[in-house]
């Protein structure tokens, strides 16, 4: 057994505590009313934990050497792979749940796959290989499978006057797929970005936290530009003690990003990290946990399951 293949585990753990978070990310959007105050409150302890992190182990430090050959790009990996979050807060009631989370998935798969293929952003060139191409589509397909039996994932119930999930949502929707689908492919690129700053910075934790503090001024940003509507005393009572920790799950995948992309190639790391993110979110659904609507996993979902864990072994073991 490889090297890469012992670090599969914490990477398949990181792919579940992001789907936990998706959940508990919905959770904290419903009580703080305002999506951009949410993220801000979401983002926050991330950035304080990797802090801490860095000022309790504050060495090794990079060196001039390796600062100067940093991309410019380099510290953009968080905000690159947030323009996934944004586009959900946007667009996901105009094109539906299922839609967008099919989307923009399919568009990490694939970058993902061109990324290892082509050596782009320094990694290394894999060339083309039909296998993990094979596996690539077969896990586009599971994503499409269990997404459209996925229920809408943003509230806890059907909102009055809004379509469900599985009802058109119109030409208007469509048009919006190409951004959509150019936030999936961020998401990739943002986690080899990840790595390289990760390469450039040296100490993981000062990575981390120059990696997420862009994404929580941008966020903080627009929260002050759009400061309403405001939770009332009613919904922050309602607040649970877990919800404002969902950015600390999701925090996790990125942190294994940081270590692990240049060991298992970015295609094998985000296609682990997406079958244990859909899985998970299959079972979530399934038994209703953290408050979310029960969507019991029948045969679609299950035949989804199966056909993104034969993509992602065509892709890691190829």
């Amino acid at each position: 057994m490889s090297i890469a293949a012992l670090l599969y585990p914490f990477i398949l753990v990181a792919g579940a505590l992001q789907a936990l978070g998706n959940a508990m990310n919905a959770q904290l959007r419903g009580r703080m009313v305002n999506p951009w105050l949410a993220a801000t409150v979401s983002f926050l302890p991330i950035v304080f934990v990797f802090v801490t992190l860095f000022l309790v182990m504050p060495t090794p430090l990079p060196s001039l050497d390796t600062l100067g050959k940093m991309p410019w790009y380099a510290p953009l990996g968080g905000l690159a792979g947030a323009v996934a979050v944004f586009g959900g807060l946007v667009f996901i009631d105009k094109v539906g749940a299922g839609p967008f989370n099919g989307l923009t998935l399919t568009a990490n798969i694939i970058t993902s796959l061109a990324l290892d293929t082509f050596g782009l952003f320094g990694l290394q060139a894999a060339g083309f290989k039909p296998l993990p191409w094979l596996g690539g589509v077969l896990m586009a397909v599971g994503v499409v499978f269990i997404a459209k039996t996925a229920g809408n994932k943003t509230a806890g119930h059907r909102t009055a006057g809004k379509k469900d999930e599985g009802e058109s949502h119109g030409v208007g929707g469509k048009l919006l797929y190409p951004f959509i689908l150019v936030a999936g492919a961020l998401m990739a690129i943002g986690v080899v970005w990840n790595g390289q700053l990760r390469g450039a910075l040296v100490n993981p934790w000062l990575a981390a936290t120059v990696s997420f503090l862009p994404v929580v001024f941008a966020f903080a940003l627009v929260t002050l530009l759009k400061p309403t509507p405001l939770p009332s005393r009613e919904d922050l009572a309602g607040l649970r003690w877990w919800m404002p920790l969902a950015g600390l799950t999701g925090a996790v995948a990125v942190f294994a990003g940081l270590l692990f992309v240049d060991k298992v190639g970015a295609g094998a790391l985000n296609g682990l990290l997406i079958t244990a993110n859909l899985l998970t979110s299959v079972a979530l659904d399934h038994f209703g946990w953290l408050g979310m609507r029960r969507v019991e996993a029948g045969p679609p979902r299950l035949l989804g399951a199966a056909l993104m864990i034969g993509g992602i072994v065509l892709i890691s073991v190829f």
